[in-house]
Order: C-alpha cells, then structure tokens, then sequence
C-alpha cells in the first residue's frame, strides 16, 4: 500500500465529507475539526468554491491535512493538486480516472462498491479504497465479506455512516478510517458556531484511541 495513504487513513479515525458553500467559513472550519484532533479533511468539488477553500485551509490551518473528493474526472486532479491537496478521493472509479491517478503521484483513495471495483482498483495498483455508499453497499457486512478475498485491501467506507454506527466499522480489520458529514452540520457551520464543531470532532477522535 502507498504509504502515504496509508498515513492519511491513520490520521484521524473520521474523515469530515465537507462541502463548503461560503468560502469564509472554510478556514474557521478547519480550524475548529483541527483543534478538536480530526486533522484529515475531505473538501468535495460540490462547489464552485472548493478549491479555493483548499488553498485557503492549507495556507492557514497548520496540522490540517487537507483532500479533495468528488473527483470523477482525471482533467480535474491538475486542479486538485495546484490548489495544495494532499490527497484525492472518487465516489467511483472509470478507466480514465484511474490513468489518470496514476500518472499524476496524488495518494488517491478510489471509490468501490463491488468485488469486480475493488478487483479493477487492485489491478490499477491501488490497495486501499473508499467504499461508496457503504451502508447502501452492505455495510458492516459487505466489509466482513470482502475482507475474505482481498485480505491486503483497507478500506474508507463512507456514506450513511454516522456518530453512532461509527464505532462498528472502525472494530473491523479492514478499516482505515470511515467518512461522514456530520462533523461539518451545515447548521452549525453557516452559524458559526465552531465550538460545538470542535466538540463533534473531539467526540470522533475518541472513536479510536
């Protein structure tokens, strides 16, 4: 396994799914996860101002460790990797977005949610991968069933997943990590209310000791 993923996914028990509307509160959202000890970030390119919310995370959150999601394309990692990105996530893979990973050197977490996409993102020298949806997938266990045949293969299950089931998927073998969006309520964040942010991620950090 590329060991800087590797290093990605065992930085933080929860990856935030954040998708930013008002680009001004990108840094105080950072800083807030940050501050309560969950420094692996997932901004997603929902929006028009994704990338700009990266470059301002990475210039001004020291500790934060700052990816990109939603990349279906490979036109898109350029972009991902001039914003400042440490890393790339795809709720899927294709041929040509794979080609593309691999000529660019961005660690990428692909996107599976079958055993012939994990065997398509294993030939394409990748082992470790987000699963998407997870809980639509199978879940808990789906991951219990693919960790027979792909032994070598960590997982990012992401979707559906919550504070709750959180716990479930982060006890298997074969989970790095797990995604979700309730770190980042987008309640809370167009209220800026980054304290209880900061205790949401407190919480998620003690998920995993």
């Amino acid at each position: 396994m590329d060991a800087r993923i590797a290093a990605v996914m065992a930085a933080s028990p929860v990856m935030p799914v954040i998708v930013i509307e008002d680009v001004e509160s990108a840094v105080p959202l950072a800083r807030a996860l940050v501050s309560g000890g969950i420094r692996v970030l997932e901004i997603t390119l929902r929006t028009a101002n994704a990338l700009e919310a990266v470059r301002r995370i990475v210039a001004n959150v020291p500790g934060a460790i700052v990816g990109v999601g939603t990349i279906t394309h490979a036109d898109q990692i350029e972009a991902v990797k001039d914003a400042g990105a440490a890393f790339g996530v795809s709720p899927g893979t294709s041929a040509e977005l794979l080609g593309g990973i691999s000529t660019s050197g961005l660690p990428f977490l692909p996107g599976v949610m079958t055993p012939s996409d994990v065997m398509r993102v294993l030939d394409a020298g990748h082992e470790a991968m987000k699963l998407f949806p997870a809980r639509q997938a199978g879940g808990v266990g789906m991951l219990r069933a693919l960790g027979g045949p792909f032994a070598q293969v960590r997982f990012c299950p992401t979707g559906g997943i919550d504070a709750t089931s959180a716990p479930e998927y982060l006890a298997l073998a074969n989970v790095g990590c797990v995604g979700g969006s309730w770190l980042a309520p987008p309640d809370l964040v167009k209220a800026g209310r980054w304290a209880e942010i900061e205790a949401l991620a407190r919480a998620a950090r003690a998920l995993r000791a």
